[in-house]
């Protein structure tokens, strides 16, 4: 799974954090959650910690979930 790249984020002054990814707003954190969030990005992969805030990433299962017996309903068996 590749790592999640193209996030930034900005504090603004009255300290709620925007976080943007590939230049569109993706998650605006305010009190408790902005000063949780930049604890957390200064002590990790800051990547990785906005990807996971946001929502933004891939489990990694969803390839194998679209071929589940109980997903395959109404599909062709050629694929």
């Amino acid at each position: 799974m590749p790592q999640p790249r193209g996030f930034v984020y900005a504090q603004r002054a009255d300290g709620s954090v925007v976080i943007t990814h590939q230049g569109r707003a993706a998650a605006t954190l305010r009190g408790a959650r902005a000063e949780k969030f930049l604890a957390e990005a200064a002590s990790g992969d800051q990547q990785l910690v906005m990807a996971r805030w946001t929502g933004a990433y891939r489990f990694g299962n969803e390839r194998a979930a679209r071929d589940h017996p109980r997903n395959r309903s109404g599909r062709t068996r050629g694929r």
